[in-house]
C-alpha cells in the first residue's frame, strides 16, 4: 500500500514539472492607461522593454481593456518597435476583432473587457532591449471607452 502510495506521488510530481517546464516565461507584462473619455489619435503610448537576459524567440502580445462605453466592433492600431542597439525598426498594423455580430464582447470581463492579441514572434539577443509606440488608426479623432493598452512579451 505505501508503495503504491509512493509511486503515485512519483507520477504527480513529474506532471507538474512537466505542465510547468513547458509554459512560456515572461519577461515583460505592462499596461499604459488611457483617458476614458477618449483616446486621441496622436496620443502615442510608449513602451521600453529592458534588455533581454537571454538570446532567443520571443512572442509579442498586445493586450486592451475596454469598456460598454467603446462605439465600434473592432480596433485598428499601429505597433512600430524598434530593436537596439541594432535600431531594426518594424511597423505592423493589429485588427482587433472585439465585439462579435449579436453585440457580445469577445473578451473576458462584466465591466470591463480584457482582450490579448498575438501581435509577432521576435528573434532578440542578450542584451537587446525594445521601444515600442502604439497608438490607434480609427477615423474617429477620439476613441471613448479604451481604459488600457499594453505589451506582454514572453520566451518561447
Amino acid at each position: 500500500m505505501a508503495k503504491n502510495r509512493y509511486s503515485f506521488l512519483v507520477l504527480v510530481m513529474l506532471m507538474v514539472m512537466a505542465l510547468t517546464a513547458c509554459q512560456r516565461q515572461t519577461v515583460y507584462n505592462h499596461y499604459e492607461h488611457t483617458p476614458l473619455s477618449g483616446w486621441e489619435k496622436n496620443d502615442t503610448l510608449t513602451f521600453d522593454v529592458p534588455p533581454m537576459t537571454h538570446d532567443g524567440r520571443y512572442v509579442e502580445e498586445v493586450g486592451l481593456r475596454i469598456n460598454g462605453d467603446y462605439p465600434f466592433t473592432g480596433l485598428s492600431l499601429i505597433v512600430k518597435q524598434t530593436v537596439r542597439p541594432s535600431m531594426e525598426t518594424k511597423s505592423d498594423t493589429l485588427n482587433c476583432k472585439l465585439i462579435d455580430q449579436q453585440g457580445v464582447a469577445k473578451g473576458r470581463g462584466v465591466s470591463h473587457y480584457q482582450y490579448i492579441f498575438h501581435l509577432t514572434t521576435l528573434e532578440l539577443k542578450k542584451d537587446d532591449r525594445l521601444h515600442i509606440d502604439i497608438r490607434h488608426d480609427m477615423k474617429r479623432e477620439i476613441l471613448p471607452g479604451i481604459s488600457d493598452v499594453g505589451i506582454r512579451l514572453t520566451k518561447k
